[in-house]
């Protein structure tokens, strides 16, 4: 009765979503010769799949830069590949920064559902990818991302990545039932704490993926940091406040050999203050899988902390009344 737009059902269906995207942006291409940078333009979780995708593809010698603002950097011009997403298609911010790209004469690729921002492609005549609306955007990563990984792949940007996809849906078909189990099982340690999500720099969108799922699912504050940064400084605050905040380590094999250390001696200084700290392991066959698997199990771990406190998870009450505010 606490979920009433049956959340539950779409994040059980997550692995479909990557089949449902094998085709999207697939008739979009760009000659790669004259790409010098790629932007993203998004915000919340429209512009989260821009971070996903700078951690994703962290080796390209393209440089990625997402935007989450009305206006763009000034280097952005007629050989920058601008990937304008809007899960509504009515985001202010996203159709500000559009409109000045497609002054600047950049090669721009809008993503929605619907929306101003489909309209506008439409009257500007550049590529729209039109996803599946009816879910939050938070959960829609699989088709924004997926959508810009294919323009990139067919536009030869990219290596094409349709068998890692394919390989990642069955990664994570197999692992649904843990997935799911261990984000309740976390949820349930979480409740009436603080959680502190901590990441490397190089996985920084998967902390933040956590954070923001927590605050828009269980209406509940959250905050993230990266390795090595956070033991500069934020660790001090540990000697004190055990019993406000809780950390919550996010692993990954992937990480630099020395952040892995830092966290062995990080959770052995806590358990000498009497600070209890969770790590989670993320494994699978490549990246993509790593990357997912993480994401699928923060959207389980908000969905049932937000049960816990007997919250609805899927209306944003507070966002929607900015909005109306700022009309």
């Amino acid at each position: 009765m606490i979920d009433k737009d049956n959340m539950i059902k779409v994040l059980r269906n997550f692995p479909d979503m990557f089949t449902q995207s094998l085709e999207l942006g697939d008739d979009v291409t760009f000659p790669k010769d004259f790409v010098d940078n790629i932007i993203v333009i998004g915000m919340g979780g429209s512009g989260y799949s821009g971070d996903l995708l700078k951690v994703y593809l962290n080796e390209l010698p393209i440089q990625i830069h997402v935007v989450k603002s009305y206006n763009l950097p000034k280097f952005v011009g007629r050989k920058s590949l601008v990937f304008a997403i809007s899960y509504s298609g009515n985001t202010e911010e996203t159709i500000s920064a559009y409109r000045t790209a497609i002054k600047r004469g950049c090669r721009v690729v809008s993503i929605s559902s619907a929306g101003k921002l489909k309209e506008l492609s439409e009257l500007n005549k550049n590529p729209h990818i039109t996803i599946p609306g009816g879910i939050q955007p938070r959960l829609s990563t699989p088709y924004l991302f997926i959508s810009m990984l294919n323009v990139l792949s067919y536009s030869g940007i990219i290596d094409d990545q349709e068998s890692i996809i394919k390989s990642c849906i069955k990664e994570l078909e197999s692992s649904k039932e843990s997935i799911e189990e261990n984000g309740k099982e976390l949820a349930s340690k979480y409740k009436d704490k603080a959680p502190i999500i901590y990441s490397s720099q190089e996985m920084f969108c998967i902390a933040e993926k956590w954070k923001t799922d927590i605050n828009e699912n269980a209406k509940t504050h959250a905050f993230y940091n990266m390795f090595s940064e956070f033991n500069h400084n934020e660790i001090c605050a540990y000697q004190y406040n055990q019993d406000i905040f809780k950390p919550l380590i996010l692993s990954f094999e992937d990480y630099h050999p020395r952040n892995k250390k830092r966290i062995e001696i990080f959770k052995k200084l806590l358990r000498g203050y009497k600070v209890p700290v969770v790590e989670i392991k993320f494994v699978g066959n490549s990246l993509l899988t790593r990357l997912f698997s993480s994401i699928w199990m923060s959207l389980f771990f908000a969905y049932y902390l937000a049960i816990g406190y007997d919250r609805d998870p899927t209306p944003v009450e507070i966002i929607e009344k900015l909005k109306v505010d700022l009309k």
